[in-house]
């Protein structure tokens, strides 16, 4: 089966059209005013505790607070609180987790007043982008994904994909990730990491590593509401959960999105940066491969 990615740009934002085997299976809108992605870090002010939705409302800039329930806390919200103090007040240097003491897990069903306060600054991740008159909602159950694994701050537990079914295959990426994951990380091993060579998956491993240091070097400097680490752009968010040796073209209508696409290919899959094309047809991309119709 093939597959083939078209990207077409327009004033308000990409549209990115997934073909398999020339026939349209999804269809993706990308708003270009939209800056609260799926993934995106911020650090976030708590403006209200609503008690009797044991909920918090956080400020990271969008027009609309965010919505934070307790149980998007997280067991490990303690250890977030306390590593984002030391890391904002400069007591903190190597910005790493090797060696940082973890605070107690949280109560499964406690409260969240027990937990934040008004005006507390809070590293909040968005797992649900704004829509209509509601605001992103959060998380402060960080983790950064890659092409084969995510990365899972404040954890320990290596955790496989349910796709992965041979068991010698789940216990080789077992072993071989706890042996090369940070300290005071979790990883989540993905579909596509079945068969991976060690070379790749710690190629992997170590560009999510730098995000964290890259982020955590912002957080050291930053204001509230300011954006520490950013989720790639759909188009790149979508190559990297899908490519693999059956994606053969992707068609790129737009000359910046055409360059970041393949820097990003050349990133993590050098081999196939050749199928990266430039469209400069008469016809708007999405007509011409009929995909408007």
């Amino acid at each position: 089966m093939s597959t083939e990615l078209l990207i077409d740009s327009a004033p308000t934002g990409s549209r990115i059209a997934l073909l398999k085997d020339k026939n349209l299976v999804e269809i993706h809108s990308e708003g270009g005013e939209n800056q609260f992605k799926v993934g995106d870090i911020y650090l976030g002010t708590v403006r209200k505790i609503v008690n009797g939705l044991n909920a918090a409302f956080i400020d990271v800039g969008y027009e609309k607070d965010a919505f934070l329930h307790y149980q998007g806390l997280g067991p490990q919200i303690n250890s977030l609180n306390k590593f984002t103090k030391l890391v904002r007040n400069n007591n903190y240097p190597n910005l790493n987790l090797k060696g940082f003491e973890k605070e107690p897990d949280i109560e499964k069903l406690g409260k969240i007043s027990n937990v934040l306060s008004k005006n507390n600054q809070v590293l909040v991740q968005v797992v649900k982008e704004p829509i209509s008159t509601k605001g992103p909602r959060l998380s402060c159950e960080l983790s950064i994904a890659g092409r084969y694994i995510v990365l899972v701050p404040f954890s320990d537990t290596v955790n496989v994909s349910k796709k992965i079914r041979s068991a010698d295959e789940r216990k080789r990426l077992v072993r071989l990730i706890t042996s090369i994951k940070p300290a005071n990380f979790g990883v989540i091993i993905r579909t596509v990491a079945e068969g991976q060579s060690v070379t790749e998956l710690d190629k992997d491993l170590r560009n999510l590593y730098t995000t964290w240091e890259d982020g955590m070097k912002k957080l050291a400097k930053a204001k509230g509401r300011d954006k520490v680490i950013g989720e790639m752009s759909m188009a790149s968010s979508i190559i990297r959960d899908l490519l693999n040796e059956s994606f053969d073209a992707i068609t790129v209508e737009d000359e910046l999105i055409y360059d970041q696409i393949r820097s990003y290919i050349r990133s993590i899959a050098p081999e196939k940066e050749k199928i990266v094309k430039l469209y400069n047809g008469k016809a708007k991309l999405f007509e011409n491969f009929g995909i408007e119709k």
